[in-house]
């Protein structure tokens, strides 16, 4: 049997759009809220000091505050507590520290994140007469560059990232 690895306590999205009534000029600001998926493959903070010094040092892994690097991975947090940047992780599991892992009340989780695309663009770029006209839009997507997990060593999925800060342009033909 295997834990569920895609719930979301909340999950929300808004899009505000202006559009010119004329000439089809628009301009569109999108807002995501994730409040974070459940991280089947790191269950607490122990399983995390297990992990690779490359993958303690992709999900940000510290313990009081200082963070593991590749060439000193940690393998132990004798006093204080285990973070990560981007996971929120039960504590314990190693040590004579039990797990504070609950699959059903407080499973590991990927930190809750808040992310902003902005796009600007017109549906008739010539301002044409009829049906056939040309569109364009130029869109930024993560805006504020946030760094973020979707999950993290997902049993079916694996570990998959949110895209950095990305523009794209778009140009289009209607007929």
């Amino acid at each position: 049997m295997f834990r569920i690895d895609h719930d979301q306590a909340f999950q929300s999205a808004l899009n505000f759009r202006y559009q010119r009534p004329r000439n089809a000029e628009w301009i569109a600001l999108t807002h995501r809220y994730d409040s974070g998926l459940v991280v089947s493959g790191v269950p607490d903070a122990g399983a995390a000091l297990n992990l690779s010094a490359n993958q303690q040092v992709t999900i940000g892994l510290a313990c009081n505050g200082v963070f593991a690097t590749v060439n000193n991975p940690l393998s132990d947090c004798a006093k204080g507590a285990v973070t990560s940047k981007l996971i929120n992780l039960p504590q314990g599991g190693y040590g004579n520290f039990p797990s504070q892992e609950n699959d059903d009340h407080n499973p590991a989780r990927v930190k809750p994140r808040n992310i902003f695309n902005l796009g600007i663009g017109t549906d008739n770029l010539f301002h044409s007469e009829g049906n056939k006209r040309f569109t364009a839009a130029l869109e930024v997507a993560n805006l504020t560059d946030v760094v973020a997990l979707y999950n993290c060593l997902s049993t079916f999925s694996g570990t998959h990232f949110l895209q950095p800060r990305t523009v794209v342009a778009h140009f289009g033909y209607t007929f």
